[in-house]
């Protein structure tokens, strides 16, 4: 790392000695306010998904890519896997799910957003009175878990991970194999050839023409399905409002590069939910230019997100969403900014050049390639050192994600790029995305100070020498 420290780090390295006696210290993380729209949106979303069945909808349950643009040119109500298990898992509400996954034979291991998941299709499956009385018990017919729709379609267009291409055959089991689903192949890309890179090489060029043929043959299901011609120009309007959308949120997210940073890697995380699945409307775009405004009113103001930010730090894995709160506090506390993760930075429509509204499945074929999953070492190395990079960090937080092993398997190896090529400090801790059993704060904390005492220690040599 280099010895030329950030404005905001170059305060008193006196702090690490007395770091662990400190009491807890109150609130100092300045959270986005705009974000509050986006939860509002989400609201409204899931609610609307909520009674698709009373409105005469046609429903699909779908995992992994983003294929939400061509749901909603094809006049779908769409609900995502992964999206609502989070949601349960922020709100407190997954047990019952996960319980209900497990009475079912699901083991603890299994990705805890497909247990999740798959928990919430045993119960819609099992009916109203074994939801009160039978598979899980539950005391609330109303619980959020239960209220999924019965879908009409299922399909899955997952990258990177053994678990989420065989969900939509998991979930098909669930339901009795009583209705049509399609998968959508997407290969990785492993980046093994001399020419290869991040958006570059022979490998490049080829392969998302692959998966673009695949998605014409999607639209030719959904076709099949719904008995009704598809409505390109609507894929390609809907493309248009995710380009605005993603072209804001990638030029606030650069913004966050400053010293101190105005808004860190938790305001993001409470943005993905509408990238990755809301309708792509103006109100997409509006929510984004929100946020932007917002930081870009920040730096005007010289308002940080952290006080007294000293340390910069990348998140690498998924986050805990059971825990969202917690980390941002506890990160603040320590005075460090967690200013940019591999889950937030590298992942939903965040190439908007890629978009093209006359070629709109191409660009779409290449951003499910670039999810965080796919890429091979070299690709992730690249990758992660770049951002670095851009936004001057000092130390890594991984998190080791216990059931998304695709996710973690290279951190290790990364550790020790960062380390090699940068001189960046890291450290680990366990927990998982949906589950909560797995975390313990000990290990964080443990961890955190012990990174924070290597940073300064660091820092300390730079500034002798």
């Amino acid at each position: 790392m280099s010895a030329d420290l950030n404005p905001s780090t170059k305060q008193s390295l006196d702090l690490s000695a007395t770091r662990l006696v400190t009491p807890e210290r109150p609130d100092k993380s300045n959270r986005l306010s705009s974000t509050k729209m986006g939860g509002k949106m989400v609201t409204e979303y899931w609610d609307n998904i909520f009674t698709a069945r009373e409105r005469g909808k046609t429903v699909v349950w779908y995992n992994g890519s983003a294929l939400n643009p061509i749901f909603q040119a094809a006049g779908l109500e769409w609900a995502h896997g992964e999206a609502f298990s989070a949601r349960l898992a922020a709100m407190h509400l997954e047990e019952p799910a996960q319980q209900a996954g497990a009475e079912y034979g699901y083991v603890g291991e299994l990705c805890s957003y497909a247990r999740t998941h798959l928990g919430c299709a045993v119960m819609t499956q099992k009916g109203a009175d074994e939801k009160q009385n039978g598979i899980v018990g539950m005391a609330d017919q109303e619980e959020l878990a239960a209220k999924l729709p019965t879908p009409d379609l299922l399909v899955n267009a997952y990258a990177g991970c053994s678990t989420g291409q065989q969900w939509d055959a998991m979930t098909h089991r669930v339901f009795g194999k009583q209705m049509p689903l399609f998968n959508v192949s997407i290969p990785m890309v492993w980046g093994r050839k001399p020419d290869a890179g991040y958006l570059r090489g022979e490998e490049w060029e080829t392969t998302p023409l692959y998966v673009e043929d695949q998605l014409k043959e999607l639209i030719k299901f959904i076709e099949y399905q719904t008995k009704r011609p598809f409505d390109w120009d609507a894929l390609s309007e809907n493309m248009y409002y995710i380009k605005k959308a993603s072209e804001l949120r990638v030029e606030a997210m650069a913004l966050c590069a400053q010293a101190p940073t105005p808004a860190t890697y938790w305001d993001w995380v409470a943005s993905i939910a509408p990238i990755n699945f809301l309708p792509a409307n103006q109100m997409l775009v509006d929510y984004f230019q929100r946020v932007k405004d917002e930081i870009e009113q920040r730096i005007r103001d010289n308002v940080s997100a952290v006080q007294n930010e000293r340390y910069r730090v990348y998140f690498d894995g998924i986050m805990n969403w059971n825990k969202l709160g917690y980390l941002t506090r506890k990160f603040a506390e320590h005075d460090v900014a967690v200013v940019a993760g591999r889950y937030t930075h590298d992942s939903f429509w965040q190439e908007p050049d890629l978009i093209d509204v006359n070629r709109p499945l191409l660009g779409m074929a290449q951003h499910y390639l670039i999810c965080p999953l796919n890429h091979g070492l070299k690709i992730m190395e690249e990758l992660l050192l770049k951002r670095c990079d851009d936004y001057g960090i000092d130390g890594i937080a991984f998190h080791s994600t216990r059931t998304c092993r695709a996710m973690t398997n290279p951190q290790h190896i990364l550790a020790r790029t960062a380390e090699r090529e940068r001189g960046i400090k890291s450290f680990f801790f366990e927990g998982d995305v949906a589950d909560a059993s797995f975390y313990k704060d000990e290990t964080l904390e443990s961890g955190l100070v012990a990174m924070l005492e290597s940073i300064d220690q660091q820092r300390s040599k730079a500034l002798v020498g």
